[in-house]
């Protein structure tokens, strides 16, 4: 089984978040995305602190699949310097994680 992965990222609207998972799905680049929001995310940026409401998309996918879900996400993310990070799935259900292998 190839090693699995959960990237997130975030964005100021729903229908940007809806894009991404579509996009990521269908390019069968991610087994799953689940998106959560509104959040609230405090950050610092220019030098200023910012408070903004925003949508967490959950992606779930294997390692060797980053760089092209990194590249996917830039070109359509609308945000200048968007998060993407991704974190080891290192335990979870066999059957879900068998389920994530044959999906990507």
């Amino acid at each position: 089984m190839s090693k699995l992965i959960q990237i997130s990222t975030t964005v100021a609207k729903r229908t940007d978040a809806a894009r991404i998972a579509k996009v990521l799905a269908e390019s069968k680049l991610s087994a799953c995305t689940q998106i959560i929001g509104p959040i609230t995310s405090v950050y610092r940026w220019k030098g200023k602190l910012r408070k903004s409401k925003e949508w967490l998309c959950l992606i779930k996918t294997t390692q060797q699949r980053y760089k092209a879900i990194e590249k996917t996400i830039k070109e359509i993310h609308p945000y200048r310097l968007p998060e993407i990070i991704a974190v080891s799935i290192v335990k979870g259900s066999s059957e879900y994680l068998e389920w994530m292998s044959r999906e990507v």
